[in-house]
């Protein structure tokens, strides 16, 4: 079908009847990947000096030149494409693409080997796999270090879902192999081939006297997507579960409240990007404030995956009952 501050940046939303059984949709802004912005970016001289195509979930516009990206026209999506500047130099990535789907558009979102070599200075591989999220990524990127402190995670949103429905087809290389590359340290191979992943959560951020953000986790949905696809797996549902799953059936252990040490970040009311400390499961009935939506070509730590593993996604959006 194709038809942060805590306190700002409400999720658009409109309502659309899906079925008779009373299950309506409401499509995520920009969540059909009808339109994209491209971003033209001329690299630097030492690592050739070309000008490449970034990216973008938003309106239909082309942005020349190597400024730093923000949302346009009220876009709630960000990728995994940048521009980074590290020791003064302006590389891009891009792993996340417009691609055809019907009549329209969906977003392509691949696993790959982005390599930096300038005459001899500079000899880097660095596996990078598409994503795409609510929320922003702060640019310029200057490291590859930390990478969650570069992704402001979630947007507001105080509504309860059943779940989110989004339409995907998912290949994956007929390999065995995952690879370690993050640019700066030794490359290596594993065993066992990667997954795509989504993730749906719901949380209720509170901020201290002293600027620190926590919640508690309202609604959960995770999954790993293993199996290539023959086509597209159309109005696919991920169930939300709310309150504390550990005990009930559905529960795995990637399910689980995030820990301090990868929590995800957010601006707090002063400006400043801090973790957002999860502290505990909230009431199977709180209402959230934040609504965290996550598609990825990998699943796991930073800088693994499977080279060639492409998860398509199309029509995004919430299922209420």
């Amino acid at each position: 079908m194709k038809t942060k501050r805590l306190h700002t940046l409400l999720l658009p939303l409109t309502v659309t009847l899906l079925t008779a059984s009373a299950e309506t949709f409401e499509p995520i802004k920009y969540g059909d990947m009808d339109q994209w912005v491209t971003r033209n970016i001329k690299e630097s001289g030492i690592i050739g000096g070309k000008t490449k195509q970034v990216y973008a979930i938003g309106p239909t516009a082309t942005v020349n030149g190597s400024q730093a990206y923000t949302p346009k026209g009220g876009s709630p999506w960000a990728t995994s494409n940048v521009m980074a500047k590290v020791a003064g130099v302006t590389k891009t990535s891009n792993a996340v693409f417009p691609d055809k789907h019907g009549t329209g558009k969906c977003a392509k979102l691949c696993t790959q080997i982005e390599s930096c070599k300038a005459l001899g200075l500079i000899n880097v591989d660095v596996l990078v796999a598409g994503t795409i999220f609510l929320g922003k990524m702060l640019e310029p990127i200057k490291s590859t270090s930390d990478p969650y402190t570069k992704m402001e995670m979630g947007v507001p949103f105080t509504k309860r879902p059943d779940a989110l429905v989004y339409d995907y087809e998912l290949e994956i290389p007929a390999t065995n192999e995952r690879v370690y590359s993050s640019g700066f340290s030794k490359k290596r191979t594993m065993k066992g081939h990667d997954n795509a992943e989504v993730v749906i959560l719901l949380q209720r951020r509170w901020e201290d006297a002293d600027g620190n953000l926590y919640a508690k986790r309202v609604g959960t949905g995770h999954e790993l997507l293993s199996k290539s696809t023959s086509g597209w797996v159309p109005k696919h549902h991920l169930h939300v579960h709310y309150g504390d799953i550990t005990k009930d059936a559905c529960y795995t252990p990637a399910m689980k409240l995030i820990p301090k040490a990868s929590s995800y970040y957010a601006r707090n009311s002063k400006g400043k990007m801090v973790p957002v400390q999860e502290v505990g499961w909230d009431a199977p009935d709180a209402t959230p404030t934040h609504i965290i939506v996550m598609f990825s070509a990998a699943s796991g730590e930073p800088y693994v995956g499977t080279p060639g593993l492409t998860l398509r996604v199309d029509n995004v959006g919430l299922a209420y009952n």
